[in-house]
């Protein structure tokens, strides 16, 4: 099993209000424990998008498992793990339940059934790849990193922990929004940061196609090509209705750092700049006016 957490971005304002973007690893039978804390800004790699061979490959490698085998006993808690010989049968249980289970997903697969029904039938041996982005952490640290969390969930608040304590973030300047440097743009390179220097809208789009897919790369491993992640940020902005999310991780410092817009303190994200854009877009003439004067 692999749980890992990996710094992609880490700003900090004038006014010392800090945010950092990671990029996770870990199983999917804790993700729900993640989503619970709505401070975080966070996309997933999903089910319906991996290909059913690729997913069983991957899950006879490395497959997921619980890194405490817990005795039955009241409570939430498991304090006390299984007796060393039942630790070996649960585990070798668990695996077996693993082999049975993706050996009917490779049947269904060779019927045709698609991979958003098949891939789900696996899900319990399943890692999942996240992307999370906050301005606070210390709810989450001190909810997670502590005796009553699920072990599992325990090791990768550590490992997330660790990551930020080791990273040092870069400082941006509110006072010049139009300068690329200055934004928090997670899987954007120095190279594009140069190029577009002075035009941090069409980084952020970059960003947020890459954030969409919870990668730099794109899913076949391959560099990404700018004119395509263009394109699929435009199917997920410039669609109807708009995928949102992925517009969440980009952001720009405010200069009072306890200002707030949405979940972030300190950052206005993106998002803002596409759901400011939408609005105007639907409006007439007259309303477009009177908006934007309430904005000035």
């Amino acid at each position: 099993m692999t749980i890992t957490a990996e710094v992609v971005a880490d700003s900090v304002s004038e006014s010392g209000t800090r945010l950092t973007t990671l990029q996770l690893k870990y199983p999917r039978f804790i993700h729900a424990e993640l989503m619970t804390h709505r401070v975080f800004s966070r996309n997933a790699s999903s089910s319906r998008a991996i290909p059913v061979k690729r997913m069983i490959a991957d899950i006879r490698k490395d497959p997921a498992m619980p890194i405490h085998w817990g005795a039955n006993q009241s409570g939430m808690q498991a304090r006390e793990e299984l007796t060393p010989f039942k630790k070996w049968m649960t585990r070798k249980l668990w695996l077996g339940a693993m082999w049975v289970a993706t050996t009917i997903a490779g049947m269904m697969n060779r019927i045709g059934a698609h991979k958003q029904i098949v891939n789900r039938i696996i899900e319990p041996w399943q890692h999942i790849h996240v992307i999370v982005s906050s301005t606070e952490w210390a709810n989450w640290d001190a909810l997670r990193i502590h005796p009553d969390a699920m072990p599992d969930i325990q090791e990768l608040a550590r490992k997330m922990q660790a990551a930020r304590m080791q990273s040092r973030p870069v400082s941006r300047d509110s006072r010049y929004p139009d300068i690329a440097a200055n934004w928090h743009l997670p899987y954007v390179d120095e190279y594009e940061l140069k190029r577009y220097a002075k035009n941090p809208l069409q980084l952020a789009k970059l960003s947020v196609a890459r954030c969409a897919r919870v990668s730099y790369l794109n899913h076949d491993g391959s560099i990404p090509n700018a004119t395509a992640d263009v394109a699929l940020y435009n199917r997920l902005v410039g669609s109807e209705p708009i995928h949102a999310s992925p517009t969440e991780h980009a952001a720009f410092p405010f200069e009072d750092g306890n200002a707030r817009y949405k979940n972030f303190t300190g950052w206005c994200q993106y998002r803002g700049i596409v759901e400011r854009d939408t609005a105007l877009a639907s409006m007439k003439f007259d309303e477009k006016y009177a908006f934007l004067i309430g904005i000035i």
